[in-house]
């Protein structure tokens, strides 16, 4: 098993992108958003209380959300690993935006700085 120094996180964690997360303006428009990835992909939009998925690639929110132009989910197989890995590197986590899983362990938290105007968040993924 690799220490903490070695590797990178792709190979570590299975580091992928689960999903792509895109800003609207409203509803309205997130629904439009969704329907032209169902067009595009064949994708049926899933609706939720706070976006529109096109199957898990695409979050399409109902409003702005984190991000100047949106998200980019980043799953890896070991959240707690993989965020203290990165903290090892300096890299800040917004601690507010932590959510759990039901036995206490994190399911999902945002990075403090954004890349390229998109925020990243890590998640639990496969």
């Amino acid at each position: 098993m690799a220490t903490m120094g070695e590797g990178n996180p792709v190979e570590l964690f299975n580091m992928h992108v689960a999903h792509v997360g895109i800003n609207a303006k409203d509803p309205d428009e997130a629904q439009r958003i969704a329907k032209q990835f169902e067009l595009l992909l064949g994708l049926t939009p899933r609706e939720t209380p706070i976006s529109f998925f096109s199957d898990t690639l695409v979050e399409t929110m109902k409003q702005n959300g984190r991000g100047e132009h949106g998200h980019i989910g980043l799953a890896v197989n070991d959240t707690a690993a993989a965020e203290a890995w990165l903290r090892e590197r300096g890299v800040e986590f917004i601690e507010e935006s932590r959510v759990l899983n039901e036995d206490g362990s994190t399911f999902l938290i945002y990075l403090k700085d954004q890349i390229g105007g998109f925020a990243i968040h890590l998640s639990q993924g496969k």
